[in-house]
């Protein structure tokens, strides 16, 4: 078992204050993979004091410092990347070419994106030629709380990290407790690269002791949330009282409009979409909205699917999916097919229960569910799990008010091979991202949601102008 127990304060390893300390469980074994220490009110406040006083130095920093070094960064996260995979197998139990490719592989990218936008990015600039003597300025908000989630560990700390670097704030990164072994791995990466002391600093805990610590500071400016949105309305309460910046990224229940006219993997494609990561996106497509004309083939299509759809190993080589985070996720995942069921929604593969010969660790079997109605549970409720409901619609306008009928707005989906009706419906969905025809979002496209799923946008130029503040200079001289 890994000793995990040190925070990162300062430029250097740190025996924490708190004597509290929690088992790191791999969810593929539901054995004890680490021991890491849970951060205390005075841990923090060493944190949040390492970070103000660095901050008075490296708010100014050069944008060329911050790009040497954030270079630095990209290429030793290079040399650690199987390392950084691997840990994330064994936190949250991502297959090992998934946690290769894409969990690690969106942090590579995102570090490597963020340094391009910092290169280009005018910190000072003349209002406009109609205005030349004034001028806008650009600064970095402050101290940084961010708090990242365990479903995309390395995505979510680098979309955050990254920008809090290259705008000049300092930061206090507080991690998963469930899936924390990664985060630590970038803070060895940042330790090498030799970052002034202070600007980055680690505490791992839980949201009721640290993360409460962490986001009442008087001295945290700003914070960065990514997790449940019950969590980002608890931590908006904290914010709110000495007014602090806040980025929410929260929660989602993506509808995925299939018309009559769609591509021939359109259907497949979806459920993939939904169960990747074991449904642990808060970006999935876990609605499918099909055209009544093709409703009765699609069925039929995401049965035969599913029950071929792999569930094993992450330790294994392949495409298959592995288990959920956790044994209160599974348990949370099971009670929610079970009222799927019972609100009489049509079981069509999947269902309650551990897939055959996986009787250890948190399995999950792919569900679908047809016949769903958009008042139960299973369409409203983010369930986190690899679980599909099918809802029937007749008209545009019809599957436009279904997608729009909760209290999300992440990502939608529309598939069709009619480019007018792309335009209509993409205007018309409430959401912060359209996903057409799975051309995908690309990695530095603004990432964030409308109503509950959030505030702010996250990667590119959005994601770094979120870490800044903008100053108006009147009778500025040239």
């Amino acid at each position: 078992m890994l000793d995990k127990k040190n925070f990162y304060i300062n430029g250097a390893w740190i025996k924490p204050n708190s004597s509290e300390e929690i088992k790191v469980i791999d969810p593929a074994t539901e054995e004890n993979c680490a021991v890491i220490t849970l951060g205390n009110k005075v841990d923090i406040d060493l944190a949040v004091r390492a970070a103000k006083d660095a901050y008075e130095s490296w708010a100014f920093s050069s944008k060329e410092e911050r790009i040497t070094l954030l270079e630095k960064l990209y290429e030793n996260y290079k040399k650690r990347w199987a390392d950084i995979a691997e840990a994330i197998t064994l936190e949250m139990g991502a297959p090992k070419d998934f946690a290769t490719k894409l969990q690690a592989g969106t942090g590579a990218s995102h570090i490597k994106s963020f340094i391009r936008y910092l290169k280009n990015f005018e910190f000072e600039k003349p209002l406009g030629e109609h205005a030349p003597n004034q001028r806008l300025i650009y600064e970095p908000k402050g101290v940084c709380a961010l708090i990242t989630p365990w479903n995309w560990p390395m995505n979510q700390v680098c979309l955050k990290v990254m920008p809090a670097i290259a705008s000049g704030c300092t930061m206090i990164l507080k991690p998963s407790e469930l899936a924390p072994l990664s985060s630590m791995i970038l803070a060895e990466i940042i330790d090498e690269v030799k970052f002034p002391k202070g600007v980055f600093n680690l505490v791992n805990g839980d949201g009721a002791t640290t993360g409460d610590a962490l986001t009442s500071h008087p001295d945290i400016n700003m914070i960065s949330f990514t997790g449940s949105t019950r969590a980002g309305a608890l931590i908006s309460q904290n914010a709110a009282k000495d007014f602090k910046r806040v980025s929410l990224e929260l929660g989602g229940k993506g509808a995925n409009i299939i018309f009559k006219d769609a591509d021939a993997e359109a259907i497949e494609r979806g459920a993939l979409r939904c169960f990747r990561n074991s449904g642990q996106s808060c970006n999935a497509p876990t609605r499918m909205l099909v055209e009544k004309s093709m409703y009765d083939e699609a069925i039929e299509r995401l049965k035969k699917y599913t029950e071929n759809f792999e569930v094993g190993d992450p330790k294994k080589e392949g495409d298959h999916i592995g288990p959920v985070i956790s044994e209160t996720q599974y348990n949370k995942i099971q009670t929610l097919i079970q009222k799927g069921i019972d609100e009489g929604a049509k079981l069509v593969a999947g269902g309650t229960g551990k897939p055959d010969g996986l009787d250890k660790g948190y399995f999950v079997k792919p569900t679908v569910f047809a016949d769903v109605n958009n008042n139960m549970d299973v369409a409203r409720t983010e369930i986190f799990g690899p679980v599909l409901s099918v809802i029937p619609f007749e008209t545009e306008e019809e599957a436009i008010k279904i997608a729009n009928d909760t209290t999300y707005g992440l990502t939608n989906y529309i598939q069709t091979q009619d480019s007018e009706k792309v335009h209509r419906v993409a205007r018309k969905l409430r959401s912060g991202m359209v996903d057409v025809n799975g051309a995908g979002i690309a990695v530095d496209a603004p990432f964030g949601g409308f109503k509950h799923s959030g505030i702010g946008r996250e990667a590119g130029e959005h994601g770094l102008e979120e870490f800044l503040e903008v100053k108006a200079v009147g009778g500025w001289s040239n």
